[in-house]
């Protein structure tokens, strides 16, 4: 229903009344912690001559357009795709979701691309990029007006790929609504986000949404080695495909061979050396050549680029002290990451060799899996040091306190705390000798503390630069 001239020109779009300027459509939208139909008279004042929402107010001022649909969150994404002239059409675009392993994925699709001389974007969790211009990266996946008006940018610098990691908040909250996906991935999924989608099966539910929403011709990607895989292909209408690497699929892998500095691996019975290690890096190089291949990409050309391919910043980034000491910083920030990388080193350690891991927990996050991250912790290291996270608005001991209780009683004596993140950092490193490794997990690339609202910065790798300078 539409109230007023609704051929009259916008001059902007905003879901924010504060960000309202004069000749501005204003969608209200139902936010997780505001609802935007509460600010209409407000956005109004600021300039707005048209409002989109699901509620229209009892009174409408004159001169003002208004049109109400049903979900205005899902409209909201389809508008900012027509203020910025569709330049996801433009592309092809490649969304990549799961609970591990997205920005490793959608990133190498994008180094692949550029090695492979096709001018390309991307829009990550460390970093969005136009071709070689690096832009600042808040969300895992943008709001849709500043999807699509970076889209736009990348269309107009003249790319011909857009990939981008797609969160179960974003589909949940319809920020790809409107996008035109070429392409979909599925990683897969584990224990995270409950203090959003409160269970576990509606977690997986908002990861298939997206691939349930993918147009005919798009193609579907999935991993058939994770127990949940297959759900994502149940009712989507793309061309479905899967990768594996412990049963047959359209795309196949295996590890070789397995050194500290790299793996031999297979793709479909043709092996490449690559410099990564770890099986859950096995499979994110498997889905990155699978994705390639469906691409059209020539095989011979994928291979040799893969070969060249470097690991992201902050995933399983490998720093080697004078002493012999090996720290390794990683994002791993689930119960099932810290798993994969804490069984991927001591699989690789050497004889006699310790693994010392530091880790903490994000505060107003997910409570459940506090516990499940200090097991997983005391599963494969030597020694463990509880520490802070990002604590955010919680204080950083209660969170410690939490982790604390899946400590098991075999690993009380093994099991440190140590509040400050820097000093347990740098105790750790203090223990080590020649031939261990130390594991710092949670924070990865990212190179701030978030405390009580405030960003502090603080980076993992300069602090162990630091201590091995010194030492």
């Amino acid at each position: 229903m539409v109230q007023g001239d609704a051929d009259a020109g916008i001059a902007g779009v905003h879901f924010d009344s504060r960000e309202v300027r004069e000749g501005f459509l204003f969608v209200a939208r139902r936010g997780v912690h505001a609802d935007g139909h509460a600010f209409i008279d407000r956005a109004i004042k600021a300039g707005a001559s048209a409002v989109l929402a699901e509620e229209l107010p009892g009174e409408l001022a004159p001169g003002v357009v208004y049109a109400r649909c049903a979900d205005s969150a899902a409209a909201l994404g389809v508008v900012a795709s027509n203020f910025y002239g569709n330049p996801s059409r433009e592309m092809t675009v490649v969304g990549v979701t799961g609970t591990n392993g997205k920005t490793t994925t959608a990133t190498l699709l994008y180094e692949m691309a550029r090695l492979l001389g096709h001018p390309a974007g991307l829009l990550s969790t460390v970093c969005n990029y136009i071709e070689e211009t690096r832009l600042a990266s808040t969300h895992t996946t943008p709001d849709a007006l500043e999807i699509n008006e970076l889209m736009r940018r990348m269309v107009d610098a003249g790319c011909r790929y857009c990939f981008m990691e797609v969160s179960s908040h974003a589909i949940d909250q319809r920020r790809v609504s409107g996008l035109a996906f070429d392409g979909a991935i599925f990683t897969n999924i584990t224990r995270d986000h409950l203090d959003y989608h409160e269970t576990f099966k509606a977690y997986i539910e908002a990861k298939k949404a997206f691939f349930d929403r993918l147009p005919r011709e798009a193609f579907a990607l999935t991993n058939a080695d994770d127990r949940n895989g297959m759900v994502m292909l149940q009712n989507t209408p793309a061309r479905k495909h899967a990768y594996a690497c412990r049963q047959v699929a359209d795309f196949m892998g295996k590890s070789v061979e397995r050194h500290l500095d790299g793996t031999l691996l297979s793709f479909n019975g043709r092996e490449a050396w690559v410099k990564f290690v770890g099986d859950f890096n096995a499979y994110n190089l498997l889905a990155v050549y699978a994705a390639a291949r469906l691409m059209g990409f020539d095989e011979e050309e994928v291979l040799v680029a893969l070969s060249r391919l470097r690991p992201v910043s902050g995933r399983f980034e490998t720093l080697l002290s004078d002493a012999g000491v090996m720290a390794i910083v990683d994002y791993a920030h689930t119960p099932d990451a810290l798993d994969n990388v804490l069984s991927t080193i001591e699989g690789l350690k050497g004889e006699g060799g310790r693994v010392i891991t530091v880790v903490g927990a994000g505060g107003d996050r997910d409570r459940g899996k506090r516990p499940e991250m200090a097991a997983a912790a005391c599963r494969y290291s030597d020694r463990v040091i509880l520490t802070s996270d990002n604590p955010r608005g919680e204080e950083p001991a209660a969170i410690i306190e939490e982790m604390h209780a899946g400590v098991t009683p075999d690993a009380r004596e093994r099991a440190l705390v140590i509040v400050d993140r820097r000093e347990a950092i740098r105790t750790a490193l203090m223990m080590a000798r020649r031939g261990d490794i130390v594991l710092v997990a949670g924070k990865g690339h990212e190179d701030y503390q978030e405390i009580k609202g405030v960003k502090y910065p603080f980076d993992d790798k300069e602090v162990i630069k630091e201590v091995f300078h010194k030492s």
